[in-house]
């Protein structure tokens, strides 16, 4: 279990326009990784569009959102368009990150043989290491988007 204070795992994952994207490209920054279950899906549009409205805002506190679901890119591509979502949105289909950062929900929603991101946010310093980390305890249960502010707003 990965914990405060420790250095973020690097990943590469494929964007909604099938680019690499690497977490090290946006180094200096700080960073919300905001894994959500799926698109599509009305707690999910809900995080994400909510995470969308907040960008101003993050963008005035040097922050890159980045969402991550294990959905592939077409759906997650429709998923930010419908939705008009402006930051990246990654899809980890075959599930590398949701593991490195132990947020792999198995037999999601019942689903023998299914793992899903658990709902989870996690900040990242100008440094890559992790500042802050929430986790669910169900697929319903959304971040505390003032919580994240506050926490992006003690990172120097």
């Amino acid at each position: 279990m990965l914990k405060v204070g420790e250095t973020a795992p690097q990943f590469k994952l494929y964007d909604t326009d099938l680019n690499l994207v690497f977490l090290k490209d946006f180094a200096g920054k700080k960073v919300v990784l905001a894994f959500y279950p799926g698109a599509f899906t009305a707690v999910c549009q809900k995080e994400m569009c909510t995470l969308n409205r907040a960008m101003s805002k993050f963008e005035k506190l040097n922050a890159q959102v980045i969402g991550i679901s294990v959905d592939g890119p077409f759906a997650n591509r429709a998923f930010k368009i419908q939705n008009e979502i402006s930051f990246p949105i990654l899809c980890d289909f075959n599930r590398e990150v949701v593991n490195m950062y132990d947020v792999a929900e198995e037999n999601f929603y019942a689903i023998d043989g299914y793992t899903a991101a658990r709902r989870s946010v996690f900040i990242l310093d100008r440094e890559g290491k992790i500042a802050y980390m929430w986790l669910s305890k169900n697929a319903g249960q959304e971040p505390d988007y003032e919580e994240i502010e506050r926490e992006l707003e003690k990172i120097k």
